[in-house]
């Protein structure tokens, strides 16, 4: 798979062994309930179905999901929106910043503090955006040949072997049928999201790459922060 960062591979979100479990919850639930305004059927919303994937890889409790859901019809409950923020690391690495807020004013500032004070710091709209491609990204366990055989036939665009399985690339609008037709084929698929994989990368190592490391946790830290994109290789 040809003109993917090292760094895409890496699940940037941490596993619930590494991060508070609160706070990861947290940015959970404000994706289901982002994805829930398009309906609270996960059947007939594959927004909703995909996050609620997550929420169960996640080992989120039950009620935890189904407040996050009612979200949508509580009228007392703050609004909440997504956005997306570009800035630049270290060595010249391109970030995309995605975050789901009820308070802009709170999280924007955030996020630039977080990028300044780690050799970063804010872009204009668009001036990293077009380094980069929305795609869907499923992970599965399975590896060989075969496997990769059953992933192209299943729909996927891209496929490539790494440490712990394949990664399949997909269209951003058949990531939930590819998932599916994988799951059908018998593969172990242990993740599905969309994201921002780029299209043309910067080299960073050594020390520098250490420093872009410890900016992208900082990021990552960040209550309102769903999800963090690097073109550094």
């Amino acid at each position: 798979m040809s003109g993917h960062s090292k760094w895409a591979t890496t699940k940037r979100q941490k596993a619930v062994v590494d991060a508070k479990r609160g706070a990861l919850f947290t940015k959970i639930a404000n994706q289901i309930a982002i994805a829930a305004r398009g309906g609270t059927d996960p059947n007939m919303n594959p927004s909703l179905a995909m996050m609620l994937e997550k929420a169960r890889q996640a080992n989120m409790p039950k009620a935890n999901i189904e407040r996050a859901i009612a979200r949508v019809s509580d009228k007392s409950a703050a609004a909440l929106i997504e956005e997306t923020y570009e800035g630049y690391g270290p060595g010249g690495a391109g970030i995309i910043i995605e975050v789901a807020t009820d308070n802009k004013n709170r999280t924007m500032p955030d996020v630039r503090n977080a990028l300044s004070k780690n050799g970063g710091r804010m872009a204009d709209p668009g001036s990293v955006m077009f380094q980069f491609a929305r795609k869907g990204w499923i992970e599965v366990s399975d590896k060989g040949e075969e496997a990769m055989l059953q992933a192209l036939d299943a729909g996927a665009e891209d496929v490539d072997e790494g440490e712990e399985g394949l990664i399949i690339v997909t269209a951003p609008s058949d990531l939930m049928k590819v998932r599916a037709n994988l799951i059908d084929s018998g593969l172990n698929v242990t993740n599905a999201e969309l994201k921002y994989i780029p299209t043309t990368t910067v080299a960073v190592e050594g020390e520098t790459a250490e420093k872009l490391e410890k900016l992208l946790d900082a990021l990552d830290d960040l209550d309102d922060v769903t999800a963090v994109h690097t073109n550094a290789e």
